[in-house]
């Protein structure tokens, strides 16, 4: 993370393109004794991403969207959705490119770029994801592993039927 490889961040209901991709800010400046508001086009969290990568085609980076499911796919990826594929991606063999709507510049998803989704499946909102979205991802499930915790904390085993862990069916109580 810190040579910049690596960004985060978390979708929710309000999250939008603006956020992700670009979008118009307010700018508001001092001239003299009256307060002027003007409008800028500014870069998302995405966007900046990729244009990084992009000049640094040596090198890998993931972006990490934590939450994924809770966002609204079509509001935050846009136009976009589709150049997230890695058949899609820039330097592939069908590789596309998109004239961004505010900024009218030209834009790919780089083929360096590796994009993780977060999500609890637990959570109701998985159902209404996305159908897109599904397609464009492999999905992993990860399991709670509570052994990887005896470095942090104090674990102690004991044989007990009520609470027992995945992979070596004990009890696992966690003290301070």
């Amino acid at each position: 993370k810190d040579a910049g490889r690596i960004a985060f961040t978390t979708f929710h209901q309000s999250y939008g393109y603006e956020e992700f991709i670009e979008g118009i800010k307010p700018v508001l400046s001092d001239i003299g004794e009256e307060n002027e508001l003007s409008y800028k086009i500014s870069n998302g969290v995405f966007k900046e991403f990729c244009n990084k990568a992009a000049s640094d085609k040596s090198n890998k980076y993931v972006f990490i969207i934590d939450e994924i499911n809770r966002g609204n796919i079509s509001k935050i990826f846009g136009e976009l959705i589709t150049l997230i594929e890695d058949s899609k991606r820039d330097g592939e063999e069908e590789a596309m490119s998109v004239t961004l709507p505010y900024s009218q510049e030209e834009f790919s998803v780089p083929e360096n770029v590796y994009i993780l989704g977060t999500m609890n499946t637990a959570d109701r909102s998985i159902a209404l994801m996305d159908t897109a979205l599904r397609r464009r991802f492999e999905f992993i499930e990860m399991m709670p592993d509570i052994n990887l915790l005896k470095n942090v904390v104090n674990v102690v085993v004991e044989d007990n039927e009520d609470n027992k862990d995945n992979e070596n069916n004990k009890d696992i109580d966690i003290q301070k």
